[in-house]
Protein backbone atom coordinates (compact mmCIF):
# COMPACT_ATOMS: atom_id res chain seq x y z
CA UNK A 1 0.00 0.00 0.00
CA UNK A 2 1.34 3.48 -0.84
CA UNK A 3 0.21 5.00 1.93
CA UNK A 4 -1.00 5.25 5.66
CA UNK A 5 -4.13 5.85 7.01
CA UNK A 6 -4.59 9.64 8.08
CA UNK A 7 -4.04 9.79 12.11
CA UNK A 8 -6.86 9.90 14.04
CA UNK A 9 -7.22 12.71 15.83
CA UNK A 10 -9.71 12.13 17.85
CA UNK A 11 -7.90 9.46 20.06
CA UNK A 12 -4.55 10.61 20.29
CA UNK A 13 -6.23 14.14 21.87
CA UNK A 14 -8.00 11.33 24.31
CA UNK A 15 -4.59 9.53 24.82
CA UNK A 16 -2.73 12.58 25.49
CA UNK A 17 -5.34 14.23 28.05
CA UNK A 18 -5.47 10.71 29.62
CA UNK A 19 -1.82 10.77 29.66
CA UNK A 20 -1.02 14.31 31.14
CA UNK A 21 -3.63 13.66 34.14
CA UNK A 22 -1.38 10.32 35.22
CA UNK A 23 1.48 12.34 35.33
CA UNK A 24 -0.50 15.21 37.66
CA UNK A 25 -0.58 17.63 35.18
CA UNK A 26 -3.58 20.33 34.01
CA UNK A 27 -4.83 18.88 30.33
CA UNK A 28 -6.19 22.19 29.77
CA UNK A 29 -2.62 23.55 29.79
CA UNK A 30 -1.13 20.62 28.33
CA UNK A 31 -3.13 20.90 25.04
CA UNK A 32 -4.10 24.77 25.48
CA UNK A 33 -5.17 25.96 21.67
CA UNK A 34 -2.24 28.69 21.78
CA UNK A 35 0.56 25.98 22.55
CA UNK A 36 -0.88 23.56 19.59
CA UNK A 37 -1.03 26.57 16.90
CA UNK A 38 2.95 27.29 18.08
CA UNK A 39 4.16 24.21 17.51
CA UNK A 40 1.64 22.99 14.28
CA UNK A 41 1.70 26.26 12.65
CA UNK A 42 -2.15 25.79 12.15
CA UNK A 43 -4.56 29.01 13.14
CA UNK A 44 -6.07 28.91 16.85
CA UNK A 45 -8.95 29.32 15.40
CA UNK A 46 -8.50 26.48 12.82
CA UNK A 47 -7.91 24.26 15.75
CA UNK A 48 -11.07 22.74 16.57
CA UNK A 49 -11.89 22.27 13.17
CA UNK A 50 -9.19 20.41 12.31
CA UNK A 51 -9.66 18.41 15.95
CA UNK A 52 -13.65 17.56 14.24
CA UNK A 53 -12.38 16.68 11.07
CA UNK A 54 -14.53 19.77 9.27
CA UNK A 55 -12.19 22.11 8.42
CA UNK A 56 -11.35 23.11 4.57
CA UNK A 57 -8.19 22.42 3.40
CA UNK A 58 -6.12 25.76 2.64
CA UNK A 59 -4.76 25.56 -0.65
CA UNK A 60 -0.55 24.57 -0.07
CA UNK A 61 1.05 28.73 -1.25
CA UNK A 62 -1.88 30.21 0.94
CA UNK A 63 -1.09 27.81 3.65
CA UNK A 64 2.85 27.81 3.45
CA UNK A 65 2.76 31.84 3.25
CA UNK A 66 0.82 31.80 6.63
CA UNK A 67 2.59 29.89 8.52
CA UNK A 68 5.85 31.52 7.60
CA UNK A 69 4.27 34.68 8.88
CA UNK A 70 2.74 32.69 11.68
CA UNK A 71 6.92 31.66 12.44
CA UNK A 72 8.03 35.60 11.79
CA UNK A 73 5.08 36.32 14.84
CA UNK A 74 5.59 34.24 16.97
CA UNK A 75 9.62 33.16 16.70
CA UNK A 76 10.90 36.44 17.37
CA UNK A 77 14.43 37.50 18.29
CA UNK A 78 16.20 38.60 21.75
CA UNK A 79 14.80 41.98 21.68
CA UNK A 80 10.51 40.90 21.14
CA UNK A 81 11.17 42.05 17.50
CA UNK A 82 9.87 40.21 14.24
CA UNK A 83 13.12 38.50 12.47
CA UNK A 84 13.80 40.47 9.13
CA UNK A 85 13.70 38.79 5.91
CA UNK A 86 17.99 39.82 5.51
CA UNK A 87 18.71 38.13 8.67
CA UNK A 88 16.58 34.74 7.72
CA UNK A 89 17.90 34.51 4.28
CA UNK A 90 21.28 35.00 5.16
CA UNK A 91 21.38 32.27 7.72
CA UNK A 92 21.15 29.95 4.20
CA UNK A 93 23.47 32.40 1.94
CA UNK A 94 20.25 33.44 0.34
CA UNK A 95 19.29 37.76 -0.67
CA UNK A 96 16.85 38.56 1.85
CA UNK A 97 14.37 39.68 -1.80
CA UNK A 98 14.65 35.74 -1.90
CA UNK A 99 12.19 35.30 0.54
CA UNK A 100 9.64 38.76 -0.57
CA UNK A 101 6.77 36.19 -2.56
CA UNK A 102 6.70 33.93 -0.04
CA UNK A 103 6.69 37.23 2.54
CA UNK A 104 3.97 38.68 0.43
CA UNK A 105 2.20 35.25 -0.24
CA UNK A 106 2.61 35.97 -4.37
CA UNK A 107 4.79 32.80 -4.52
CA UNK A 108 6.27 29.58 -2.65
CA UNK A 109 10.11 29.22 -1.91
CA UNK A 110 12.49 27.10 -3.45
CA UNK A 111 12.81 23.96 -1.79
CA UNK A 112 16.48 24.95 -0.67
CA UNK A 113 15.25 27.94 0.85
CA UNK A 114 11.94 26.33 2.73
CA UNK A 115 14.57 24.00 4.45
CA UNK A 116 16.34 27.22 5.04
CA UNK A 117 13.53 28.56 6.95
CA UNK A 118 12.51 26.10 8.71
CA UNK A 119 16.54 25.38 9.95
CA UNK A 120 16.25 29.05 11.21
CA UNK A 121 13.17 28.60 12.83
CA UNK A 122 14.20 25.18 14.60
CA UNK A 123 10.40 23.50 13.42
CA UNK A 124 10.56 20.32 12.15
CA UNK A 125 11.61 19.87 8.22
CA UNK A 126 9.75 16.59 6.99
CA UNK A 127 10.66 13.33 5.38
CA UNK A 128 12.68 14.92 2.27
CA UNK A 129 14.34 18.60 4.06
CA UNK A 130 15.31 16.94 7.33
CA UNK A 131 19.15 16.73 8.46
CA UNK A 132 19.86 12.86 9.08
CA UNK A 133 20.04 15.02 12.86
CA UNK A 134 16.73 15.78 13.18
CA UNK A 135 15.39 12.85 11.08
CA UNK A 136 16.87 9.98 13.36
CA UNK A 137 15.34 12.06 16.23
CA UNK A 138 12.14 12.61 14.77
CA UNK A 139 12.33 8.40 13.91
CA UNK A 140 13.18 7.39 17.30
CA UNK A 141 10.45 9.56 18.88
CA UNK A 142 7.71 7.91 16.39
CA UNK A 143 9.17 4.43 16.72
CA UNK A 144 9.41 4.34 20.61
CA UNK A 145 5.23 4.63 20.14
CA UNK A 146 4.74 2.27 17.63
CA UNK A 147 4.46 -1.63 18.09
CA UNK A 148 7.45 -3.31 17.02
CA UNK A 149 6.77 -5.49 13.47
CA UNK A 150 9.65 -7.62 14.34
CA UNK A 151 12.78 -6.14 12.47
CA UNK A 152 15.69 -4.99 13.74
CA UNK A 153 15.76 -1.56 15.28
CA UNK A 154 18.13 0.41 12.86
CA UNK A 155 16.23 -1.72 10.14
CA UNK A 156 13.36 0.06 11.09
CA UNK A 157 14.59 3.50 11.56
CA UNK A 158 15.91 3.43 8.44
CA UNK A 159 12.68 2.59 6.81
CA UNK A 160 11.43 5.85 9.19
CA UNK A 161 13.78 8.30 7.95
CA UNK A 162 14.98 6.93 4.35
CA UNK A 163 18.87 6.91 5.88
CA UNK A 164 21.21 4.14 5.71
CA UNK A 165 21.91 1.72 8.95
CA UNK A 166 25.11 3.18 8.84
CA UNK A 167 24.15 6.69 8.63
CA UNK A 168 21.70 6.19 11.26
CA UNK A 169 25.09 4.66 13.57
CA UNK A 170 27.13 7.67 12.76
CA UNK A 171 24.36 9.78 13.72
CA UNK A 172 23.73 8.23 17.05
CA UNK A 173 27.52 8.28 17.34
CA UNK A 174 27.28 12.12 16.99
CA UNK A 175 29.24 12.33 13.74
CA UNK A 176 25.70 13.08 10.90
CA UNK A 177 26.38 12.93 7.70
CA UNK A 178 26.00 16.22 5.59
CA UNK A 179 24.92 15.74 2.49
CA UNK A 180 23.93 18.31 -0.26
CA UNK A 181 20.35 18.84 0.34
CA UNK A 182 20.17 17.73 -3.32
CA UNK A 183 21.84 14.15 -2.97
CA UNK A 184 20.00 13.99 0.17
CA UNK A 185 16.49 14.73 -1.36
CA UNK A 186 17.71 12.34 -4.27
CA UNK A 187 18.36 9.28 -1.99
CA UNK A 188 15.31 9.37 0.36
CA UNK A 189 12.84 9.72 -2.73
CA UNK A 190 14.77 6.67 -4.19
CA UNK A 191 14.07 5.26 -0.84
CA UNK A 192 10.55 6.21 -0.98
CA UNK A 193 10.33 4.35 -4.27
CA UNK A 194 11.85 1.43 -3.08
CA UNK A 195 10.12 0.31 0.32
CA UNK A 196 6.38 2.00 -0.35
CA UNK A 197 6.09 -0.44 -3.46
CA UNK A 198 2.87 -1.15 -5.27
CA UNK A 199 0.64 -4.23 -3.99
CA UNK A 200 2.29 -6.22 -7.14
CA UNK A 201 5.86 -5.38 -5.23
CA UNK A 202 6.85 -2.88 -7.79
CA UNK A 203 7.70 0.73 -7.96
CA UNK A 204 5.38 2.80 -8.28
CA UNK A 205 6.17 4.46 -11.77
CA UNK A 206 7.38 8.19 -12.35
CA UNK A 207 4.31 8.97 -13.79
CA UNK A 208 1.75 7.86 -11.67
CA UNK A 209 3.40 9.95 -8.31
CA UNK A 210 3.17 13.15 -10.43
CA UNK A 211 -0.27 12.18 -11.61
CA UNK A 212 -1.28 12.50 -8.06
CA UNK A 213 -0.55 16.42 -7.97
CA UNK A 214 -2.02 16.61 -11.57
CA UNK A 215 1.95 16.63 -12.88
CA UNK A 216 3.89 14.80 -15.39
CA UNK A 217 6.17 12.10 -14.96
CA UNK A 218 8.62 14.07 -16.78
CA UNK A 219 8.69 16.81 -13.94
CA UNK A 220 10.56 13.77 -11.56
CA UNK A 221 13.14 12.94 -13.74
CA UNK A 222 15.53 14.78 -12.85
CA UNK A 223 14.98 14.32 -9.15
CA UNK A 224 14.84 10.46 -9.98
CA UNK A 225 18.26 10.69 -11.87
CA UNK A 226 19.83 13.31 -9.20
CA UNK A 227 20.63 16.02 -11.04
CA UNK A 228 17.62 18.46 -9.38
CA UNK A 229 15.49 19.48 -6.55
CA UNK A 230 11.70 19.38 -7.13
CA UNK A 231 9.95 22.94 -6.67
CA UNK A 232 7.97 23.11 -3.12
CA UNK A 233 4.54 21.85 -4.53
CA UNK A 234 5.98 18.47 -6.13
CA UNK A 235 7.86 17.81 -2.82
CA UNK A 236 4.35 18.05 -1.38
CA UNK A 237 2.56 15.72 -3.94
CA UNK A 238 5.44 13.46 -3.26
CA UNK A 239 5.61 13.24 0.61
CA UNK A 240 1.61 13.23 0.46
CA UNK A 241 1.82 10.50 -2.10
CA UNK A 242 3.46 8.21 -0.16
CA UNK A 243 2.00 9.26 3.15
CA UNK A 244 5.49 10.55 4.96
CA UNK A 245 4.98 13.76 7.19
CA UNK A 246 5.06 17.01 5.37
CA UNK A 247 7.11 19.19 7.73
CA UNK A 248 6.00 22.69 9.41
CA UNK A 249 5.65 24.42 6.01
CA UNK A 250 3.97 21.48 4.01
CA UNK A 251 1.80 19.87 6.36
CA UNK A 252 -1.72 20.21 5.74
CA UNK A 253 -3.05 20.95 9.18
CA UNK A 254 -4.51 17.08 10.20
CA UNK A 255 -0.68 16.69 9.66
CA UNK A 256 0.30 19.51 11.56
CA UNK A 257 -1.39 19.00 14.33
CA UNK A 258 -0.99 15.22 14.48
CA UNK A 259 2.96 16.39 14.91
CA UNK A 260 1.81 18.74 17.91
CA UNK A 261 -0.03 16.18 19.52
CA UNK A 262 2.95 13.74 18.93
CA UNK A 263 5.23 15.89 20.59
CA UNK A 264 3.53 16.68 23.69
CA UNK A 265 2.98 13.11 24.13
CA UNK A 266 6.50 12.45 24.17
CA UNK A 267 7.03 15.01 26.24
CA UNK A 268 4.72 13.55 28.68
CA UNK A 269 6.04 9.94 28.47
CA UNK A 270 10.14 11.58 28.21
CA UNK A 271 11.39 9.78 31.18
CA UNK A 272 9.90 6.10 30.64
CA UNK A 273 10.91 6.71 26.76
CA UNK A 274 14.79 7.30 28.15
CA UNK A 275 14.78 4.67 29.90
CA UNK A 276 12.72 1.98 27.58
CA UNK A 277 14.69 3.37 24.61
CA UNK A 278 18.59 3.75 24.80
CA UNK A 279 19.23 4.72 21.38
CA UNK A 280 17.40 8.30 22.38
CA UNK A 281 19.69 7.82 25.88
CA UNK A 282 22.59 7.83 23.41
CA UNK A 283 22.05 9.73 21.02
CA UNK A 284 21.55 12.79 23.89
CA UNK A 285 24.30 11.86 25.88
CA UNK A 286 27.01 12.19 22.76
CA UNK A 287 25.14 15.87 22.09
CA UNK A 288 25.67 16.74 26.06
CA UNK A 289 28.76 15.50 25.96
CA UNK A 290 30.31 16.97 22.85
CA UNK A 291 28.70 20.66 24.00
CA UNK A 292 30.30 20.92 27.11
CA UNK A 293 34.00 19.32 25.78
CA UNK A 294 33.79 22.38 23.30
CA UNK A 295 32.20 25.06 25.35
CA UNK A 296 34.64 24.31 28.19
CA UNK A 297 37.89 25.79 26.00
CA UNK A 298 36.03 28.99 25.68
CA UNK A 299 37.78 32.24 26.65
CA UNK A 300 35.09 34.39 28.32
CA UNK A 301 34.50 36.27 25.47
CA UNK A 302 33.54 33.50 23.58
CA UNK A 303 31.14 32.33 26.65
CA UNK A 304 29.49 35.71 25.63
CA UNK A 305 28.99 35.02 22.30
CA UNK A 306 27.85 31.33 22.54
CA UNK A 307 25.28 32.90 25.32
CA UNK A 308 24.08 35.66 23.09
CA UNK A 309 23.76 32.86 20.32
CA UNK A 310 21.64 30.64 22.28
CA UNK A 311 19.82 33.56 23.43
CA UNK A 312 19.08 34.08 19.77
CA UNK A 313 18.60 30.67 18.88
CA UNK A 314 15.68 30.10 21.97
CA UNK A 315 13.99 33.33 21.28
CA UNK A 316 13.36 31.94 17.41
CA UNK A 317 11.90 28.75 19.45
CA UNK A 318 9.79 31.00 21.31
CA UNK A 319 11.28 30.25 24.80
CA UNK A 320 13.16 32.59 27.32
CA UNK A 321 16.72 32.80 27.43
CA UNK A 322 19.09 30.58 28.94
CA UNK A 323 19.40 29.80 32.75
CA UNK A 324 22.55 29.92 34.48
CA UNK A 325 24.16 32.71 32.97
CA UNK A 326 24.81 35.86 33.97
CA UNK A 327 26.58 38.43 30.98
CA UNK A 328 27.86 35.94 28.87
CA UNK A 329 29.64 33.50 31.46
CA UNK A 330 28.75 30.79 33.76
CA UNK A 331 27.33 30.95 37.01
CA UNK A 332 26.68 28.69 39.80
CA UNK A 333 24.26 26.63 38.59
CA UNK A 334 25.33 25.42 35.28
CA UNK A 335 27.68 26.84 32.09
CA UNK A 336 26.24 28.22 30.43
CA UNK A 337 21.37 24.22 -5.85
CA UNK A 338 18.80 24.63 -8.87
CA UNK A 339 15.22 23.41 -8.98
CA UNK A 340 12.84 21.75 -11.57
CA UNK A 341 9.37 22.48 -12.03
Amino acid sequence: MRAAARPDLAAIWRRTRALSQERGQDPAEVLAVERLSHLSGVEPGRIPQVLAGTADETPLERRVHQRFLRLRATRRDKHGREWPLAAIAEDFAAPGASLGPLNAGTGLPRMGHAAGVQRFFGVYAGFLLADSKSAVERALALSATTVSDGRDDLEHLSYLTGMTPQAIRLTLDGRPPRLPLKEQVHLRFEHLRRTRVREDGQPHSLAAIARSFDASGQSLTRLAQGEGLPNLAAAAGIQRFYGVEGGFLLADDTEALSTALALIEGELESTVRDRENPMLAVLRAHDVRSIVTRAGRLSPQGWKSLADHLDDLLAREGQLGAPGTKGGTPTEDGAAEGETP
